[in-house]
């Protein structure tokens, strides 16, 4: 409840302000704006232009998205499988 009443009394407190006394906080909110849009324009083009690159060549070629090593790991799993069948 303490969290809605202080927001209760801040809304109240901006409202009874004058134009020229909210006049900083909207400059400084519009100058935080033009900043923010600029950020999210340079982000959003960088973005972009990682899809554009093409995908490593690595992953391309096997199809997965396992290291070499993580393949070779399952392919020694399977040689030591093999084995154990052979002895039984």
């Amino acid at each position: 409840m303490y969290l809605i009443s202080v927001g209760k009394a801040g809304g109240d407190k901006w409202k009874s302000l004058s134009e020229a006394e909210k006049a900083p906080y909207v400059a400084k909110a519009a100058k935080r704006k033009t900043e923010y849009n600029k950020t999210m324009a340079a982000y959003n083009k960088k973005q972009s232009e990682k899809k554009n690159e093409p995908e490593e060549e690595e992953d391309e070629e096997d199809g997965s998205d396992k290291s070499k090593s993580e393949v070779n790991d399952d392919d020694e799993d399977d040689e030591s499988g093999e084995e154990e069948d052979d002895d039984e």
